[in-house]
């Protein structure tokens, strides 16, 4: 076929665009910049369920997706995890525990297959948006803890995707960093030069972090370990690595 002067115009290919689910913590955050590093425009989907909190995770959201020119921001309420419970993160009467790294027990800050909840929202946005690509920040050691963070869980769930939705639909379930560590989650966000002061990960308080919860031990460790200052405050900054285990 003889190129036309307006064909050599138009010879870029069309913009991808992807759904990240964008909770305001850092792996989510790390993900929303890989996608982009990717080619990807961004349609951030951000959710409160009554987790403890929830107003600066939303804060956080907001500003991440403003500092990656998200083409659209979107926030939805789903009070019913809340309402479900038997979570830590949702539940008053239950105590948020202090860090046990080295734990294999499914934690008390489970939410209940809260990530088939979330998955499920974000393929809807997706597919309205004719977006190619839902991104989630869910990694290897979340799923030693989280059975809805497993690698199969993904597998299966873009299994359910690929039958329930229009047959034209084509969205990809991207979890990039799911065979990865914490650690290979921070020095890969110091790459791409991700805000980490504009994340929250805590989850006890709104500021300053309490520095002693499971979240914030996975995060503090996680920076500890590449030898680079996590830049948000903390109420403590206890020690989670070892000398020898440090580099």
């Amino acid at each position: 076929m003889t190129e036309t002067p307006s064909d050599s115009t138009t010879d870029e290919s069309p913009t991808k665009r992807a759904v990240v689910l964008l909770s305001g913590g850092m792996d989510s955050a790390t993900a929303a910049y890989e996608a982009r590093e990717r080619g990807y425009d961004i349609y951030a989907l951000h959710t409160s369920y009554g987790q403890r909190t929830e107003d600066r995770e939303l804060e956080c959201a907001r500003r991440l997706a403003d500092e990656l020119d998200a083409a659209d921001f979107l926030r939805i309420e789903t009070g019913h995890l809340a309402a479900i419970g038997a979570s830590s993160l949702t539940d008053d009467d239950l105590n948020v525990e202090d860090a046990d790294i080295e734990s294999d027990e499914i934690p008390s800050s489970y939410v209940p297959f809260r990530n088939a909840n979330l998955l499920a929202m974000a393929v809807s946005y997706a597919e309205a948006n004719d977006c190619d690509a839902v991104f989630m920040g869910a990694h290897s050691e979340d799923f030693s803890g989280y059975p809805d963070c497993r690698p199969e869980f993904f597998e299966a769930f873009e299994q359910v995707v690929d039958v329930g939705t229009k047959p034209e639909t084509e969205i990809a379930i991207e979890v990039p960093f799911v065979e990865h560590s914490k650690t290979d989650i921070a020095a890969r966000g110091v790459e791409l030069e991700v805000p980490y002061e504009h994340t929250w990960s805590c989850y006890r308080e709104n500021e300053p972090a309490c520095g002693t919860c499971d979240a914030c031990a996975f995060r503090l460790q996680a920076f500890q370990r590449i030898g680079v200052r996590d830049p948000i405050e903390y109420a403590e900054r206890p020690s989670y690595v070892d000398d020898y285990s440090s580099h």
